[in-house]
């Protein structure tokens, strides 16, 4: 069994479940396990309830396969945090204290984690594009955000607004109307049946930011014959490139970073994205992201148990909990 004040958990919780890993600041020994069922959200927001039936279990699985002794630290990365995480942020240190006896509580926006896991505690700018798309950068005094406005007012360059681009242009082609993509209709008509009936099979769905994002990779594999296609990926990319422009530090020479879902569409997007940020920003220094957001929980979760954590406080963005023998604490880190 590990010592006092040497455990530490970390969390990321997304759309697609929670995962967490059981470790200590010293490396060893870690494990990590994961949730499919994600957390629910409803009029108070992300119910910690539920986040707590979720976590609990697996946290007691890793801390018998670790041997962890003591959970002094949590660190807590959930998407939707900033703006559907007050009742999780009243609830949750205390719950994780009853249950864990952890003293130390840090709630962090995904967009933070995702920039933790990719870059550290360095100055820069990183673009998290999966179904949606935020930017977020920091000089290491404070945090600045662009979009991640959800698909219906934002979200540009994301899977999802590439993916109802490529349906557009695909209609555009059934219509017979200008700027139209056969291939992209024969990729639409296979996926999704006769184009006519694409508006009743779409518009009903309460997943539909996940169902057009699905549909990003067919672009991405039409681009090199497909002009169309090709100047969607070009268009994502200028989207990116902005977002990344209005976050990242105008002085030295930080970091810029891809990472999230989009990473991995190859060239056709990744190209022309590099390309854009070498215009717009000409002293930043691309990087391939380090990792991912579990691991930027991971990162924040061994500094912040060594005292030595760097990245900017922020009540929505990363906030930090003392739960003391009197009662408990909030400061921002």
């Amino acid at each position: 069994m590990t010592g006092a004040g040497d455990g530490f958990l970390a969390v990321d919780s997304g759309g697609s479940g929670l995962r967490a890993v059981v470790g200590t600041a010293r490396n060893v020994p870690r494990a990590e396990r994961t949730s499919r069922q994600p957390v629910r959200t409803g009029a108070r927001g992300i119910d910690p309830t539920h986040f707590m039936e979720q976590l609990v279990p697996l946290v007691r699985a890793l801390i018998a396969e670790t041997g962890t002794g003591v959970l002094d630290t949590a660190v807590i990365g959930a998407a939707g945090l900033a703006t559907l995480g007050e009742a999780l942020r009243a609830e949750l240190p205390s719950a994780l204290a009853r249950e864990f006896g952890v003293r130390t509580v840090a709630l962090v926006a995904d967009a933070v984690t995702a920039y933790a896991g990719a870059l550290g505690a360095r100055p820069g700018a990183v673009v998290a594009a999966g179904t949606g798309l935020i930017a977020i950068g920091t000089d290491l005094t404070c945090w600045r955000r662009a979009d991640g406005w959800g698909h219906l007012l934002g979200d540009c360059g994301g899977g999802a607004w590439i993916g109802r681009a490529g349906l557009e242009a695909a209609l555009r082609a059934h219509d017979g109307r200008e700027d139209g993509s056969a291939r992209l209709l024969a990729c639409a008509e296979e996926v999704f049946g006769p184009a006519r009936e694409l508006p009743g099979k779409l518009y009903p769905r309460a997943d539909r930011p996940a169902v057009l994002a699905a549909f990003a990779p067919r672009v991405a594999d039409c681009a090199d014959a497909d002009p169309v296609a090709a100047g969607i990926l070009r268009a994502a990319a200028r989207h990116m490139a902005d977002s990344a422009a209005a976050v990242c530090p105008s002085d030295g020479e930080p970091r810029v970073a891809l990472t999230g879902g989009l990473a991995r569409m190859g060239d056709p997007l990744v190209v022309p994205l590099a390309q854009e940020l070498t215009r717009r920003l000409p002293h930043a220094r691309q990087v391939v992201a380090e990792g991912d957001p579990l691991r930027g929980s991971v990162r924040i979760a061994t500094a912040l148990a060594a005292g030595s954590l760097t990245l900017p406080g922020d009540e929505t963005m990363l906030s930090v909990v003392t739960t003391k023998r009197r009662g408990r604490d909030r400061y921002i880190r």
